[in-house]
């Protein structure tokens, strides 16, 4: 019998747990995780706290469900370190859990806003399923609220204000939203749609720090620019620093996320990791990438499982490669980011209408992501053309037909 640690209850830890117990039925599979409660939807967390969707929607896994596959769960854990000499997982408490293969399935955590005051009542991460419901609570009794942070993450706290009638300013360094991903005319359609549910970007702006109250409750915000902007509740939404501690001691290496090959290997053969804190070698691009899409991080978990299952018995590995997908529910028109649409070295973009947009990204002749605004009937097509990994520089106007024809695409 073979022991497979999981560190990690997210998508990718739970999608690993369950292709291991189908991939070897006689397995030993531990799954610890520091959340206090199984795996939830992290996407729907953002409808939970817009106050659309109650929390048994959120659930995805009861204990029940580890308990009928014979997985061992441990909620409120800690792993101290990995030894990789006896081959143990070190819980806090000094518990070793002894296993052939590993696999880090550890996610990130929101970064801090370094300024004064930036850990005070009423500022809020969004990531888990502890904060959304932190935010829904304060949002209930909010009328302002300032939101930091030009990425998925702040849009999505962006909604959650306007559902529940809290007027906001979204502040941004660059001159639009997410601009490694848009130009400036893509970006403007999502700046009218914000400005259409009360929400107000606010250009060229950081924070310099809090304000607070006498209780210690944020009041304002005061901007690098000098200008104050009063709110109850405030939204630092910067991006995530990887959790790749757990690789101290061990012969997996870390840059910003943790190494691993398309095999979802790292350096030690019986360590492997999987998800939103791996730094992947993705075949699609050719080089390393990072990547927090809800699909990517249960196709890495699948694969990562189904190898280590794989390597215990000597049989081939399998390789990860997908084109993900992200979506944006909130808008009154249809978002998808496809592929890797910041990995591009050029662009080229058109704009069909009010509400229809798209912007293509090459990297040495190839498609390697695309942002759809409005029409997305043509993600099939766009998926394909990049899984083909084709040079198809010169049919950037073929690509930009508001229906696509593949034949076009391919032909000489």
């Amino acid at each position: 019998m073979s022991s497979y640690v999981i560190v990690g209850d997210g998508i990718a830890g739970a999608t690993a747990a369950e292709t291991i117990c189908e991939e070897d039925s006689d397995a030993d599979v531990t799954v610890i995780t520091e959340e206090r409660e199984p795996l939830y939807n992290r996407i729907n967390i953002k409808e939970f706290a817009k106050g659309k969707m109650p929390e048994d929607f959120i659930r995805m896994h009861e204990k029940s469900w580890y308990e009928e596959r014979d997985i061992d769960l441990r909620l409120n854990t800690n792993v101290w370190k990995i030894d990789p000499d006896e081959e143990n997982v070190v819980l806090h408490d000094g518990e070793q859990i002894p296993y052939d293969k590993a696999l880090l399935a550890t996610g990130g955590t929101p970064r801090d806003l370094p300024v004064p005051h930036g850990d005070a009542d009423g500022i809020h991460k969004f990531w888990t399923f502890v904060h959304s419901r932190r935010i829904r609570r304060d949002l209930e009794n909010a009328d302002d609220a300032v939101i930091v942070g030009a990425g998925l993450l702040g849009i999505d706290f962006a909604y959650a204000l306007a559902e529940n009638d809290v007027h906001g300013r979204y502040l941004m360094r660059g001159d639009r939203w997410w601009r490694y991903g848009l130009d400036e005319e893509g970006a403007e359609i999502i700046h009218d749609e914000l400005r259409s549910v009360g929400v107000e970007p606010v250009f060229g702006e950081g924070v310099d720090r809090f304000e607070i109250d006498r209780l210690g409750q944020v009041e304002e915000v005061v901007g690098t620019t000098g200008e104050r902007y009063p709110c109850d509740v405030a939204g630092v939404c910067i991006g995530l620093d990887l959790n790749t501690e757990l690789t101290e001691g061990t012969d997996a290496e870390a840059d910003e996320g943790i190494l691993v090959d398309e095999y979802m290997r790292t350096d030690d053969p019986d360590i492997y990791a999987a998800g939103d804190v791996t730094e992947f070698h993705d075949v699609l691009i050719g080089e390393r990438n990072i990547n927090g899409s809800w699909d990517s991080a249960m196709g890495q978990g699948e694969i990562a499982a189904k190898n280590m299952v794989a390597s215990e018995r000597g049989d081939d590995l399998e390789e990860f490669s997908i084109v993900p997908k992200y979506s944006v529910s909130h808008f009154s028109m249809p978002f998808i980011s496809l592929g890797s649409p910041t990995k591009g070295e050029e662009f080229a973009a058109r704009r069909y209408d009010d509400k229809d947009y798209r912007r293509l990204a090459f990297k040495d002749g190839r498609l390697v992501g695309a942002v759809l605004i409005g029409n997305v009937r043509v993600v099939g097509q766009l998926t394909k053309v990049i899984q083909n990994g084709e040079k198809v520089e010169d049919r950037q106007d073929e690509l930009l037909e508001e229906q696509i024809d593949l034949d076009a695409v391919a032909a000489d």
